[in-house]
């Protein structure tokens, strides 16, 4: 009898240290999983009636991002300025950025509101439960590439900055991309006259740097000027020149006093 109650012991004591084992290693999984990022590109015009909604939804978003790696990003493209209301934060360039997602991703026409999550995945901008579920997936997806900024010196409008990343860069650009955190304009003319938009996270202007396959190095960032002193954030991420994909995101720190 005492010889089984040892061995019922010693069973049990097993039982445990491998339930603990599979425990411990199931939680070390979970980590290596939960360090993904999400870079969420929102293709909006405040000259198209569909654009409020998305714009509306991004803002949400970017309450709840709480320090969490979700770096979001809108760019006014400029092609329904042609309706009568010109986007006073409209550029050819954001036009040409959404042009080059259709044929990286293979895509008939664009239009807007349009999304891109990360590079690879897109969908109408205004669809709140596509986004939630896009973004929980990217930061659940594994990631074993880093990348960060840091600003060295600040000279006016020009910006010496340094990145460094963990392996070589080839087949990738540094995009980086100035963002002014919100604004509010009324529109007198055009889909949505008569509406006061309230926008975040506006880019303001982006730049593509080639790394020459170098993992760390120094660049310059020459702003653009402003009608208004404000302070912007800098978000940069290593994108592939093929594919369209995004393998690293960041943002500098601190925000830049735009002079």
């Amino acid at each position: 009898m005492k010889r089984k109650i040892a061995a019922l012991v010693i069973l049990a004591m097993c039982y445990i240290t491998l339930a603990f084992t599979q425990n411990k290693n199931q939680k070390t999984v979970q980590n290596v999983k939960d360090n993904g990022f999400a870079v969420v590109e929102l293709f909006t015009s405040e000259g198209c009636s569909s654009c409020p909604p998305a714009d509306a939804l991004v803002a949400k978003i970017q309450r709840e991002i709480v320090n969490k790696p979700i770096y979001i990003l809108a760019y006014h493209v400029d092609y329904w300025d042609r309706l009568g209301w010109k986007d006073s934060f409209s550029n050819s360039k954001f036009s040409d950025r959404q042009n080059q997602y259709a044929n990286w991703l293979n895509l008939k026409s664009i239009y807007t509101p349009q999304i891109v999550v990360n590079g690879n995945k897109e969908f109408i901008g205004s669809e709140e439960n596509t986004l939630r579920k896009t973004i929980s997936d990217a930061l659940k997806s594994g990631n074993e590439n880093s990348l960060d900024i840091t600003l060295q010196k600040q000279n006016g409008e020009e910006l010496s900055l340094t990145y460094n990343t963990n392996q070589k860069n080839t087949g990738y650009n540094l995009i980086v991309a100035a963002v002014i955190p919100n604004a509010v304009n009324r529109v007198l003319k055009g889909e949505n006259k008569g509406k006061t938009l309230a926008h975040v996270q506006i880019v303001e202007q982006f730049e593509t740097i080639n790394l020459n396959d170098k993992a760390n190095g120094t660049f310059k960032l020459t702003l653009k000027k402003l009608k208004n002193q404000t302070d912007i954030t800098l978000i940069a991420f290593l994108q592939n020149q093929s594919t369209g994909q995004i393998i690293a995101a960041t943002k500098l720190k601190d925000k830049v006093m735009h002079v």
